[in-house]
Formats: structure tokens, sequence, C-alpha cells
């Protein structure tokens, strides 16, 4: 039963891993879809608190898939979910790295450029949506997503600031 959840992991991760325009945070609300709601293999409040601690911590926001494989299966399934969603596309850039520095003064090549850029913040925008509905559960939740959106937008704080005080609101009980 583990062996087929991890192979379904892993081949899962693989084929988003190829669609990862803009990082991991762009196929979270795909990553969340299947771990939360197709497989049930963790719950909302897993979900976002894996999102959490991958982006408090330092290195690279794709640390959610250890999480997840961790969750799901252990050691290994945190060493499949990180080469299932690191792999497939480190060849593909190792590949297009050396075609694209050969067309960089070329028009398709700026243009392809410039037209995934609205698709990557697009995706990024759609894992912002999938985590606000994971989290916001009554109005102070919501309260809190909005003030750190707009702390977020206005300031120049360091997120992690932000992330301590929903934090010590947690603890203090009015979360």
């Amino acid at each position: 039963m583990k062996d087929d959840i991890l192979f379904t992991l892993a081949v899962q991760f693989m084929i988003m891993s190829l669609l990862a325009l803009g990082g991991a945070n762009a196929v979270l609300p795909e990553v969340h879809r299947q771990v939360v709601e197709v497989g049930q293999w963790m719950s909302e409040r897993q979900f976002a608190d894996y999102f959490a601690i991958a982006q408090a911590a330092p290195g690279p926001n794709v640390q959610i898939v250890v999480l997840i494989g961790f969750h799901v299966g252990g050691i290994l399934g945190a060493t499949v979910g990180m080469l299932a969603m690191c792999g497939p596309t480190a060849l593909l850039a190792l590949f297009f790295a050396r075609a694209w520095d050969r067309f960089k003064d070329t028009l398709w090549r700026n243009t392809v450029q410039a037209a995934l850029v609205p698709i990557s913040v697009g995706l990024v925008g759609a894992t912002a949506v999938v985590l606000t509905r994971a989290v916001d559960t009554n109005w102070v939740t919501a309260g809190i997503t909005a003030a750190s959106a707009a702390t977020a937008l206005f300031t120049r704080w360091n997120p992690l600031y932000v992330f301590a005080v929903a934090g010590i609101l947690s603890l203090v009980g009015l979360v």
C-alpha cells in the first residue's frame, strides 16, 4: 500500500515539475488537490503548516515536497518527493540552457520569455488563493491573512516577522 502511494506521489510530482513555471509555488494548487483532496494523505491544516515551514526555512521553497513526501512515506517518501520534483526539470533545464543562450538575440526567444512572466505570476497567485482558503476558517484567521497581505504589499518588512506575529497570535489562542 505504501509503495503504491509513493509511486503515485512520484509520478504526480514528476508531471507537476514540468509545469512549474515560476517555481514550486506555481504548482502548489495542484499539489494541494492531489495530496489533500484526491489522495487524502493529509488535512488542509497540515498542508498549510508544511507550506509555512517550507517558506520560513532557509533554502528553496521546493522544500514543501520533501515535507509532504516525509509525511506520506518517511525518509524514502521525502527522497522520492524531492527527486521526482527536481529531477525532470533539472534535466530539461540543462538541455534548454544550452539552446537558450544560442538564441539570446532572436525575437522569438524574447517573446517566449515575456509570455512566461504573466503565466508564472498567475500560477503563483493561484497558490495564494488555495492557501488562503485552507487557513481562513473564521473571521480571525481571515483578518490575519488580510493584515499579512497588506503588510507584504505596503511595507518592506521581512515576511518572517509576519509569520512570527501570526505564530504568537496562534500561541495566545486567538487563532
